[in-house]
Protein backbone atom coordinates (compact mmCIF):
# COMPACT_ATOMS: atom_id res chain seq x y z
CA UNK A 1 0.00 0.00 0.00
CA UNK A 2 1.49 3.34 -0.97
CA UNK A 3 0.71 6.71 0.56
CA UNK A 4 -1.57 8.74 -1.68
CA UNK A 5 -2.07 12.51 -1.67
CA UNK A 6 -5.06 13.42 -3.85
CA UNK A 7 -4.64 15.83 -6.74
CA UNK A 8 -8.34 16.46 -7.40
CA UNK A 9 -9.47 19.60 -5.52
CA UNK A 10 -12.53 18.13 -3.82
CA UNK A 11 -10.77 15.01 -2.66
CA UNK A 12 -7.76 17.05 -1.51
CA UNK A 13 -10.02 19.22 0.65
CA UNK A 14 -11.59 16.10 2.16
CA UNK A 15 -8.08 14.74 2.73
CA UNK A 16 -7.14 18.00 4.50
CA UNK A 17 -10.17 17.67 6.79
CA UNK A 18 -9.06 14.13 7.69
CA UNK A 19 -5.52 15.39 8.31
CA UNK A 20 -6.89 18.13 10.58
CA UNK A 21 -8.92 15.53 12.49
CA UNK A 22 -5.73 13.52 12.93
CA UNK A 23 -3.77 16.54 14.19
CA UNK A 24 -6.53 17.52 16.61
CA UNK A 25 -6.61 13.95 17.86
CA UNK A 26 -2.84 13.82 18.31
CA UNK A 27 -2.95 16.95 20.48
CA UNK A 28 -5.72 15.43 22.59
CA UNK A 29 -3.91 12.09 22.76
CA UNK A 30 -0.48 13.38 23.75
CA UNK A 31 -1.29 16.76 25.38
CA UNK A 32 -4.67 16.34 27.11
CA UNK A 33 -4.01 19.11 29.63
CA UNK A 34 -3.40 21.54 26.76
CA UNK A 35 -6.68 20.45 25.16
CA UNK A 36 -8.47 20.88 28.50
CA UNK A 37 -6.95 24.32 29.01
CA UNK A 38 -7.99 25.42 25.51
CA UNK A 39 -11.55 24.28 26.18
CA UNK A 40 -11.63 25.82 29.65
CA UNK A 41 -11.97 22.45 31.37
CA UNK A 42 -10.08 21.51 34.53
CA UNK A 43 -9.04 18.22 36.07
CA UNK A 44 -10.09 17.77 39.70
CA UNK A 45 -7.17 17.21 42.06
CA UNK A 46 -6.56 13.52 42.61
CA UNK A 47 -8.95 12.45 39.82
CA UNK A 48 -7.30 11.61 36.55
CA UNK A 49 -10.21 9.90 34.81
CA UNK A 50 -10.77 12.99 32.70
CA UNK A 51 -7.29 12.68 31.23
CA UNK A 52 -7.99 9.10 30.21
CA UNK A 53 -11.29 10.19 28.66
CA UNK A 54 -9.74 12.94 26.56
CA UNK A 55 -6.86 10.69 25.47
CA UNK A 56 -9.05 7.75 24.51
CA UNK A 57 -12.46 8.95 23.45
CA UNK A 58 -11.52 12.35 22.11
CA UNK A 59 -7.93 11.81 20.98
CA UNK A 60 -7.94 8.19 19.89
CA UNK A 61 -11.21 8.47 18.00
CA UNK A 62 -10.06 11.56 16.07
CA UNK A 63 -6.73 9.95 15.18
CA UNK A 64 -8.35 6.66 14.16
CA UNK A 65 -11.00 8.30 12.01
CA UNK A 66 -8.58 10.75 10.40
CA UNK A 67 -5.87 8.19 9.69
CA UNK A 68 -8.43 5.72 8.36
CA UNK A 69 -9.63 8.30 5.86
CA UNK A 70 -6.09 9.31 4.91
CA UNK A 71 -4.87 5.76 4.40
CA UNK A 72 -7.97 4.39 2.66
CA UNK A 73 -8.87 7.48 0.63
CA UNK A 74 -12.40 6.24 -0.10
CA UNK A 75 -15.49 8.44 -0.42
CA UNK A 76 -17.45 6.49 2.19
CA UNK A 77 -14.67 6.97 4.75
CA UNK A 78 -14.68 10.69 3.99
CA UNK A 79 -18.46 10.53 4.51
CA UNK A 80 -17.81 9.16 8.00
CA UNK A 81 -15.41 12.03 8.74
CA UNK A 82 -17.92 14.60 7.52
CA UNK A 83 -20.82 13.03 9.39
CA UNK A 84 -18.80 12.83 12.62
CA UNK A 85 -17.87 16.50 12.47
CA UNK A 86 -21.39 17.52 11.43
CA UNK A 87 -22.85 15.76 14.46
CA UNK A 88 -20.15 17.26 16.69
CA UNK A 89 -21.11 20.70 15.37
CA UNK A 90 -24.78 19.91 16.02
CA UNK A 91 -23.93 18.92 19.60
CA UNK A 92 -22.05 22.18 20.07
CA UNK A 93 -24.99 24.19 18.72
CA UNK A 94 -27.31 22.30 21.04
CA UNK A 95 -25.03 23.08 23.99
CA UNK A 96 -24.79 26.73 23.02
CA UNK A 97 -28.58 26.99 22.95
CA UNK A 98 -29.44 24.79 25.94
CA UNK A 99 -26.51 25.32 28.30
CA UNK A 100 -25.89 29.03 27.77
CA UNK A 101 -22.54 28.11 26.24
CA UNK A 102 -22.21 30.82 23.60
CA UNK A 103 -18.58 31.58 24.46
CA UNK A 104 -15.90 32.77 22.07
CA UNK A 105 -14.22 29.35 22.26
CA UNK A 106 -17.47 27.59 21.33
CA UNK A 107 -18.06 29.89 18.36
CA UNK A 108 -14.53 29.27 17.06
CA UNK A 109 -14.80 25.52 17.67
CA UNK A 110 -18.17 25.50 15.89
CA UNK A 111 -16.66 27.22 12.85
CA UNK A 112 -13.81 24.68 12.77
CA UNK A 113 -16.16 21.71 13.17
CA UNK A 114 -18.51 23.06 10.50
CA UNK A 115 -15.62 23.52 8.05
CA UNK A 116 -14.29 20.04 8.82
CA UNK A 117 -17.78 18.66 8.18
CA UNK A 118 -18.48 20.61 4.99
CA UNK A 119 -15.22 19.79 3.18
CA UNK A 120 -15.54 15.98 3.09
CA UNK A 121 -19.33 16.04 2.71
CA UNK A 122 -19.11 18.43 -0.25
CA UNK A 123 -16.62 16.08 -1.90
CA UNK A 124 -18.70 12.96 -1.24
CA UNK A 125 -21.89 14.53 -2.57
CA UNK A 126 -20.14 15.98 -5.64
CA UNK A 127 -20.47 19.66 -4.71
CA UNK A 128 -16.74 20.34 -5.15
Amino acid sequence: MEFYIPTETGEFLAFCAAAAATLIGLVMLFAPRLAFRAAGIGVAEGRRGGLAEVRSTMGGMHVGLGLGAILLGQPMVYLAVGAAFALAAFGRILSMMSDNGATLFNWIALAVQAALAILPLAYVFGLI
